[in-house]
């Protein structure tokens, strides 16, 4: 008869499994054995038994807590478990500065007519290296330098750098531009494939691996890198010509780039080892038949066409995919040029004044062929370049602590669009040169307006209102252009959900001017003390501290105007809308007296964001006696 037999499992390390083995022995076998000296057999068997659950406990233990991001140790662990949670750490961190780029161009025209000869004018690719005047830190630019087009967003400034001595007029003029670069020094390094392999790897040499510029094949093909491999749709930057898009060219000074979705079969993703090397990793394409043959397209199957099924005559196998170009190509038969930037990590926060040496610099055949060689050698030889404020920005590595909380933070936000809030920021880091937002709102297609309820519009439950506004060149609010709007829509589709629908509208600017009235105490002067006032209003509805539908509190207005030292009393404040557009003005007419409940001044129901234009005419303040 089997005897059932009590077990404890609390004891794990040694000494509390020899124990548990003795008195185990004892009470189930008692007359096999009873010798428990430590020099007998028995004992001998016991702590060897003891020794081998101890480390199988240790093992155990261990392994669940490395399967734990917050609670691993091992370096290599905690990357891989910080890649299944979608988060790739960061080898380093760029750096990131404001480069000031000159050129000299000759003069051209007589007397009062003398002028810059834009014919020289230049225009550099992106691209341009930049070395540090004693040091290891490399920069490059990373848009174009072009000398000859200026605009509010991208001007050239012009100075006369020399004079005739008769005649006193300029003949050369000094051409400034303005470009950012990003610290990292530029290296190529070549792979060879032969046959295709599913998810093949390369491993970049280097340790402090910042950036792929390019990967490029031996037939000029381009490589791009996505965040996993099954997304087969990339963003693609072109410039904003007439030859990309004839409708947006007009809008290239606020949006010198539009912003395209391209599909790909040619893509890798890369994977930050623990050792610090970069890995590319590439896609399971490696069947040369079309997709459609390994895995049939059932709509397509006996529709009587030349050139499709009849029938399907094999299984449709899932691990076929494996096999297609759902997850991208594995390169074959070619050789990969890998372009990547290495760089030094905090030591890239260069001082200002520094970054003065080119190292390559590449022109676009924007000069024509018969200009004087000798001048066009000359302006090239001209351009230099300086930082005048210092670099920065840059980072070393990911600890292993900034790895873990990194990860989680990444995995909580999951880069998708969602909240309103991630529609804001998202907004926001939209990149300059697709063109900038200034202010952003967002509210579902059911809280419609009161147009929409005159025209008697359906609403979407499952779209998304979003109203927007730029700057103009003097920072004040101007509508979005069209392409500057189709760029931002392009950008939100490739994170919002699938079954979310977006309308980007213009947001209403309504216009004012406010006046107000004080009285000083005696013993101040009162020109100062209103000076202070209208001051202290003009950083108030400083535009860049207001956002759409912000209602304005009279008396927080009041009570600012009072606290100024030498006011007695605030007498009295008053608010008017500015709506002649002939004077500048937004055009829209708006009742404030009407918008204003108990001391608040609410914006109209169509979003919409309160402005005061010319804050040097529309604010004004008047001293009465007390």
């Amino acid at each position: 008869m089997n005897q059932s037999k009590d077990v404890s499992y609390l004891g794990k390390d040694f000494a509390q499994l020899r124990q548990n083995l003795i008195e185990f022995s004892k009470q189930y076998f008692p007359n096999t054995y009873r010798d428990f000296n430590e020099t007998s057999p028995g004992m001998l068997f016991i702590e060897m038994a003891s020794y081998v659950g101890d480390v199988l406990s240790y093992y155990a233990d261990n392994n669940l807590k490395e399967s734990l991001l917050e609670q691993a140790t091992e370096s290599g662990n905690i990357f891989d478990l910080a890649k299944s949670l979608g988060y790739t750490p960061k080898n380093s961190v760029p750096a990131h500065v404001t480069l000031d780029v000159f050129q000299l161009v000759p003069s051209i025209g007589t007397g009062d007519n003398v002028r810059p000869d834009y014919e020289y004018a230049l225009s550099i690719k992106p691209g341009m290296r930049i070395k540090q005047k004693s040091g290891n830190s490399f920069f490059r630019t990373t848009d174009e330098v072009d000398f000859g087009f200026s605009s509010s967003f991208d001007s050239t400034e012009v100075t006369i750098y020399e004079t005739d001595s008769s005649t006193n007029l300029p003949t050369y003029y000094l051409l400034k531009k303005h470009v950012k670069a990003v610290s990292g020094e530029v290296k190529t390094k070549k792979f060879t494939f032969n046959e295709a392999i599913a998810y093949d790897k390369i491993v970049l040499p280097e340790s402090n691996v910042i950036e792929i510029i390019s990967v490029t094949e031996s037939d000029g093909d381009a490589w791009t890198e996505v965040p996993y491999l099954a997304q087969d749709t990339v963003f693609e930057e072109v410039p904003n010509l007439l030859e990309n898009d004839p409708d947006f060219v007009q809008y290239r000074s606020s949006s010198p780039s539009l912003l395209k979705l391209r599909k790909t079969a040619k893509r890798f993703i890369t994977r930050l080892r623990s050792d610090r090397k970069l890995e590319l990793q590439f896609g399971a394409g490696i069947s040369d038949n079309n997709d459609e043959e390994i895995v049939p397209n059932p709509d397509n199957v006996g529709n009587g066409l030349a050139g499709f099924r009849k029938s399907i005559n094999v299984d449709i196998d899932a691990s076929n995919f494996l096999y297609t170009r759902t997850y991208g190509q594995a390169p074959s038969n070619t050789t990969l040029t890998v372009t990547y930037t290495v760089g030094n990590g905090i030591q890239d926060n260069v001082q200002a004044g520094v970054l003065s040496g080119i190292e390559f610099i590449e022109y676009n055949d924007n000069i024509n062929s018969t200009n004087s060689a000798p001048i066009v050698n000359f302006v090239k030889n001209s351009v230099t370049v300086n930082n005048e404020s210092p670099a920065i920005g840059a980072k070393s590595f990911d600890t292993l602590t900034d790895i873990k909380n990194n990860a989680l933070g990444n995995f909580a936000t999951q880069n998708r669009l969602v909240t309103r809030e991630d529609y804001i920021i998202r907004c926001y880091s939209m990149p300059a040169k697709f063109g900038s937002i200034a202010k952003a709102y967002i509210v579902p297609d059911d809280q419609i307006a009161q147009q929409d309820l005159i025209e008697k519009r359906i609403t979407n439950p499952l779209a998304m209102n979003l109203y927007v506004l730029g700057f103009d060149s003097s920072k004040q609010l101007t509508s979005l252009n069209s392409a500057v709007k189709n760029n931002l829509k392009t950008y939100l589709g490739y994170y919002r959900m699938l079954t979310d629908a977006i309308n980007i509208k213009d947001a209403f600017i309504i216009n004012m001017s406010i006046d107000f009235e004080i009285s000083v105490l005696s013993n101040y002067n009162s020109n100062e003390v209103l000076l202070k006032c209208i001051n202290e209003v003009k950083q108030y509805f400083d535009i860049d501290k207001w956002q759409i539908n912000q209602p304005i509190v009279k008396s927080t207005i009041q009570n600012l105007i009072g606290n100024v030292a030498g006011v007695l009393s605030v007498v009295n404040i008053s608010f008017k809308n500015k709506f002649d557009s002939d004077l500048g003005y937004s055009g829209n007419a708006y009742d404030l007296a009407s918008a204003t409940r108990n001391g608040v001044i609410y914006p109209s129901l169509d979003p919409s964001i309160f402005e005061v234009k010319f804050p040097d005419q529309d604010i004004r303040g008047r001293v009465v006696s007390s």
